[in-house]
């Protein structure tokens, strides 16, 4: 079964490097401009991992976590957040939301592929409560 991975975006040329990055991989690739989007994609597709931005139109990609937290079916779908918006205070503020790693833009596309291939190993368990920083640490959610 092909794992399928929701890209939430509102960059296109963003969108295009998390595509060109993922897709020689194998994997089906879902995606969403806004938060909005990314709650009707995610309650029809039940996508394996999503990737969202923090800063998006509509809804923005904190509330679109708290929301996606509440559906049923997606409760422990892994969520990977990225920002260009990376300032003190930021990864707690995210990862409090509900998010499962933070990474901050411009994006490693080689830590993107890590971070992706461990999240979706973990898949929907309780093991995938573990966040990662940027700096790949285990930093552990507790509660």
């Amino acid at each position: 079964m092909v794992e399928r991975i929701l890209i939430v975006e509102d960059n296109p040329q963003s969108m295009r490097l998390a595509i060109m990055t993922l897709r020689p991989h194998g994997y089906g690739l879902l995606q969403a401009t806004d938060g909005e989007e990314a709650l009707e994609v995610a309650a029809r597709e039940k996508p394996d991992l999503v990737i969202m931005d923090v800063q998006l139109p509509r809804v923005d990609g904190l509330e679109a976590t708290r929301r996606l937290r509440q559906m049923p079916g997606l409760k422990s779908v892994p969520v990977v957040a990225v920002t260009a918006h990376a300032m003190k205070g930021d990864e707690a503020k995210v990862l409090g939301a509900g998010w499962n790693v933070y990474l901050p833009k411009p994006i490693d596309t080689r830590r993107l592929v890590q971070v992706v291939a461990e999240m979706l190993r973990l898949g929907r368990t309780e093991e995938a409560t573990a966040v990662w920083s940027d700096s790949g640490e285990d930093n552990t959610r507790r509660g």
